[in-house]
């Protein structure tokens, strides 16, 4: 008897169990505005919360970022034509110079010396040969004793001249201006001919040298302004133009250098290894269909969008994306300047699913919008629901 009493128990909480959970998910569903009051059925899932924006005509380019190096248009070393011990280098890296500044002094006290006795040597040479002259005017010397003296006269005033040249070599000049970024001697340091004391570098103007594929050169001319950033700068953008353009391409990687110099004042800013990012704008259309990147979706294998309608629904829309540059994709085909697009929350959609706008209208917040049809084309409804959506 009591077990008889445990199991119809059991079936009376089973099937209050199952009522209660009836009862409940229809009450939801009221409350959804899913359950139709009079008609008993569903009406369909709730609208789906999306943010949209409109097709616009701008310019696009295909944009191409090469990191490169900021240089000095021209660096220069200075070298010693001499040997010696080194008396004064008086400048540090850093020091700006002038074309011509003494940079280095070398000990001359040699040279000087063997100046000095090639200078007296040329003396009586010359006196030897001013003697013959006369005698050969009055026929008392041969002509081959003349030509002897001349060729003594001839080799002591070369050998004074290559002496004089050697003592200006211990004054070490810069042929260049600009400023000294390496100096690898100091005072004291004994140096044999053809050493390398500093390097110059003429930073007047800045430069990158970047390499471009073969395939994106065709688009870069001299004169074509860029866009360059540097790391140092937290990115800041330089104004700067391509100079040049290298005539030949590597036979292994198939790139181009390209030389970008920054303008001037920006130049000044730069330093000799800096890191720089230069940004190429390749095959640029100003009237073209610009919508966001995000509004794409893959479909049946091709590329669409999704189209707003007039009563708050979408319609699939397969379209034909061209360029594609920050954020922003180029429509060739498939969209009309002022369609109004899903930009977000797409991936939720399906071909005529209704939604819900909750874009943000301009200067305030996500679903802040205004009454329905207001800050927008006729049917989107502003920054609200669109065509007087639920």
């Amino acid at each position: 008897m009591t077990s008889l009493t445990s199991s119809l128990d059991r079936v009376r909480w089973t099937r209050a169990s199952g009522l209660l959970l009836f009862t409940t998910l229809a009450v939801a569903a009221c409350g959804d505005g899913q359950a139709a009051p009079s008609g008993g059925g569903f009406r369909g899932p709730p609208p789906t919360p999306v943010e949209t924006d409109t097709v616009t005509v701008g310019q696009i380019a295909r944009v191409v970022t090469i990191p490169g190096t900021v240089e000095a248009i021209r660096t220069v070393g200075v070298n010693t034509q001499v040997a010696g011990a080194v008396l004064e280098v008086p400048v540090e890296e850093g020091d700006r110079v002038e074309e011509g500044q003494v940079v280095a002094r070398l000990d001359d006290r040699e040279l000087q010396a063997q100046l000095r006795s090639a200078e007296a040597q040329f003396e009586v040479s010359e006196a030897a040969f001013q003697r013959a002259e006369q005698l050969r005017e009055r026929q008392v010397i041969t002509q081959p004793e003349y030509e002897a003296a001349r060729t003594a006269y001839e080799a002591a005033r070369a050998q004074v001249e290559q002496l004089r040249t050697r003592v200006g070599f211990t004054e070490v000049r810069t042929p260049i201006g600009g400023i000294v970024t390496s100096k690898t001697v100091q005072s004291g340091d004994v140096i044999g001919g053809q050493a390398r004391l500093l390097e110059v570098a003429e930073v007047d103007t800045m430069v990158v040298r970047v390499n471009v594929s073969e395939l994106d050169i065709v688009d870069i001319q001299p004169g074509d302004e860029v866009e360059l950033r540097l790391d140092a700068l937290a990115g800041e953008v330089l104004s700067a133009s391509v100079r040049r353009v290298f005539p030949a391409a590597d036979a292994t990687t198939r790139l181009i250098p390209v030389e970008v110099a920054l303008s001037p004042a920006d130049g000044r800013r730069a330093r000799p290894g800096y890191l720089a990012r230069v940004q190429f704008q390749l095959q640029p259309k100003d009237d073209a269909r610009l919508i966001p990147a995000s509004a794409i979706v893959s479909r049946g294998g091709g590329e669409a969008v999704y189209l707003v309608g007039d009563s708050s629904s979408v319609v699939l829309r397969s379209v034909t994306p061209g360029l594609t540059s920050e954020g922003r994709v180029e429509i060739l085909d498939g969209l009309d300047p002022g369609d109004r697009i899903v930009t977000a929350g797409a991936n939720l959609l399906r071909d005529g699913a209704r939604i819900r706008d909750v874009s943000a209208p301009a200067g305030g917040p996500p679903g802040a919008g205004g009454p329905p049809g207001a800050g927008g084309p006729p049917g989107s409804g502003g920054g609200g629901r669109p065509g007087g959506s639920e």
